[in-house]
């Protein structure tokens, strides 16, 4: 894990002064779960309700991605009883938080992902097989996660186990009719013909949940515009596929996508990351329908 090592032996030095002034968490009536991403706010938002309270360890107006850790994170990181984390790249930062905090090693964590299917990213040009930890941009893999969460909230506070499973087991229900809604109205429209490039790999575990296949990705890591040599092969690899969509991320890439636009003549949509902007307990559902509502309105031409 790279470091900066002089802003990380302060954060250490601030948590372990911040650790003198905490309370023990069972001194609490309601559990306190820290969440790292937008998706797991939503997802414990809606299993826990009212039963517990959630705090994200990061604004949620920050990029997540290459994220360094604030003296106010180590702080709410000392103000919960166990974090929700996604563990397999997208939220390395907490590990930095954990640690800086003094609680590596006693603070419980929910790898969300620990029934996930994993995938290797696609598009990479590192050559070797990274995992893709954008699994909640996904309907399958969301409700995995969300069952994931509420057992291990029922293990830690079992008094709630039941209402935890329960609301578990009606959210991804809301969750999966997303998914059902999307499948019966693009049903009868063949895919075959439907060659796409997205602007990074983000959106892998959505497209595969529904069959569609992708033919290029032009960033060659998240975040990491391409350079020129490697956008032209990219160009040269849409217009030898018959790619006709590029799916771009919401509010970011507009520039880069346009440019492959008018150099290819594809159709540009953008879909949302979900992880930008207020903790709401809506926002997974609210921006998962908007990317499908997208993911429909290509298939049809539209």
């Amino acid at each position: 894990m790279n470091r900066s090592y002089p802003h990380f032996a302060a954060l250490i030095l601030t948590g372990l002064l911040l650790c003198a002034c905490h309370l023990p968490a069972c001194a609490q009536d309601k559990l306190r779960i820290g969440v790292t991403l937008h998706p797991y706010y939503s997802f414990v938002a809606n299993i826990a309700r009212d039963r517990a309270q959630i705090v994200p360890v990061i604004p949620g107006e920050v990029n997540p991605h290459g994220y360094e850790p604030q003296g106010e994170d180590i702080k709410r990181a000392l103000a919960v009883d166990v974090m929700v984390v996604n563990g397999v790249g997208h939220d390395e930062f907490v590990f930095k938080i954990i640690e800086a905090a003094g609680r590596k090693g006693s603070l419980p964590l929910i790898y969300a992902n620990a029934t996930v299917a994993m995938i290797p990213i696609s598009g990479d040009s590192g050559g070797e097989k990274i995992v893709n930890p954008h699994t909640f941009i996904s309907t399958t893999a969301a409700i995995q996660q969300i069952y994931e969460i509420a057992r291990r909230l029922g293990e830690l506070d079992p008094r709630n186990a039941d209402f935890y499973r329960n609301n578990g087991r009606d959210y991804a229900t809301r969750i999966r009719k997303l998914r059902a809604a999307f499948m019966q109205r693009i049903a009868a429209r063949p895919k075959d013909d439907f060659h796409v490039a997205t602007m990074h790999a983000g959106y892998d575990y959505l497209f595969q949940e529904f069959g569609l296949r992708i033919s290029a990705v032009i960033e060659p890591r998240h975040g990491v515009s391409p350079t020129a040599r490697q956008l032209a092969r990219t160009v040269e690899e849409i217009k030898a596929a018959n790619v006709t969509v590029i799916f771009a991320e919401k509010y970011f890439g507009g520039q880069l996508a346009d440019m492959v636009r008018r150099e290819t003549g594809v159709r540009v949509y953008t879909l949302s990351h979900i992880t930008d902007g207020p903790f709401t307990a809506d926002k997974f559902e609210t921006e998962m329908g908007e990317n499908i509502e997208t993911l429909a309105r290509a298939l049809e031409g539209r």
